[in-house]
């Protein structure tokens, strides 16, 4: 038998798929299933950006390889961050990608070779460990908890990881913590980045999904984190675009280029009229970005209501999609995503995001007020029976 590369034994299965598993077993046998494990808009885009697709794919231009972004997304995305974070940049610095997901994992092949360490949040999002197991390298990872107020303590990095390290992800508004940041960290973090000559890479893909009156943050809110960071971002939660695959890294264009090299090797460019429907999304659809909110801050206001009631105190998040709650009783977080399960709610299990997430799950916000009280009354009643023992 032809054995797979090496590098595969330290990837495992990813528990999004073993609870999609679990979940078709019980919809084999005609049970109601609320799926709230996964982070996929339920909602469509903005009619303009799906018309405009629209009328684009009909042309008989459309159809040849794109290779890199048009200047008009790059001119979008310029415009995109004056606007929504008062942030100028220059056409130069931005790189157009198909997700920041696929971005981030060619950024591990682009900067890291054997040896080299990746520091990451524990708990994380997965892509942060598995690019690292791809490009070969090594992963150190920092705990976040509520203790922490989910921002790591840098002071505790021993100077011998700091001096491999090459790349420090961070993830704000937070996947899966809904974490939130200060300014005052980030400028702490750059200060470590260029003493340490690490690049700082911020996922922040929930950029509009902030639910307080604290602007969201921007690492390159910090005057001095051009010369150590980038920063991915994308239109899949923003502008509901999951499945249209488009997002863009931002920064110093010596940065950026290693991933354009990789880019240019593996993949030939967005869809055109993708690229043209994104770009009126960036530029057009600001009123569209403020209703967003509003329909998810109202989701998690109820939903999260509905479960206090029932006597799952979860944390109410500040912003991203997700509720980032402690499991009650004897539970791990595993037996406890199975027996919801068993009452038709699909979450995921805290430590699929990383050792640091056990005793912990996920609840995604993509189903509408009424589905999530549903969702609400089948937790509580999962509550109650375990409450009761």
């Amino acid at each position: 038998m032809i054995q797979p590369a090496q590098r595969m034994q330290r990837l495992a299965a990813s528990i999004f798929t073993n609870m999609a598993e679990k979940k078709a077993e019980k919809l084999s046998s005609l049970e109601d299933i609320i799926d709230l494990s996964i982070g996929s808009p339920d909602l469509p885009p903005p009619d303009g950006v799906r018309n405009l697709f629209s009328e684009e794919s009909l042309k008989e231009d459309q159809y040849g390889y794109s290779l890199k972004g048009t200047q008009e997304f790059n001119k979008a995305v310029v415009t995109y961050y004056k606007e929504r974070f008062q942030i100028k940049l220059n056409e130069n610095e931005v790189l157009q990608l198909m997700g920041s997901q696929d971005g981030l994992a060619h950024l591990a092949l682009a900067y890291l070779d054997a040896g080299d360490i990746l520091i990451a949040p524990d708990p994380g999002y997965p892509v942060y460990s598995a690019c690292t197991s791809l490009a070969g390298a090594e992963l150190y990872s920092l705990p976040v908890n509520e203790e922490n107020h989910f921002m790591p303590d840098l002071d505790k990095i021993p100077i011998e990881i700091a001096k491999k390290a090459k790349i420090f992800i961070m993830n704000y508004p937070g996947n899966p913590t809904a974490a939130m940041v200060t300014q005052e960290y980030f400028e702490k973090a750059v200060s470590f980045a260029l003493e340490h000559n690490i690049l700082i890479v911020h996922d922040f893909a929930y950029s509009e999904l902030v639910f307080t009156d604290q602007k969201p943050l921007s690492i390159f809110h910090i005057p001095d984190a051009r010369k150590t960071a980038i920063e991915f971002n994308s239109l899949s939660k923003s502008f509901n675009m999951a499945g249209a695959r488009i997002g863009y890294a931002v920064g110093f264009p010596s940065y950026l280029k290693p991933l354009a090299d990789i880019k240019s090797n593996i993949d030939y460019g967005v869809f055109y009229p993708l690229q043209k429907a994104a770009a009126y999304a960036l530029t057009k659809e600001y009123k569209f970005l403020d209703d967003h909110r509003s329909i998810y801050k109202k989701r998690r206001d109820v939903f999260c209501e509905k479960l206090h009631e029932y006597g799952w105190n979860v944390t109410i998040p500040d912003g991203g999609m997700f509720i980032w709650a402690r499991v009650p009783g004897h539970y791990s977080s595993l037996s406890f995503a199975l027996t919801a399960l068993d009452y038709g709610v699909v979450v995921t299990p805290g430590n699929a995001f990383g050792s640091g997430g056990e005793g912990y799950v996920r609840i995604a916000l993509t189903k509408d007020t009424d589905t999530l009280i549903e969702a609400a009354k089948r937790l509580g009643s999962l509550i109650k029976e375990e409450r009761g023992k």
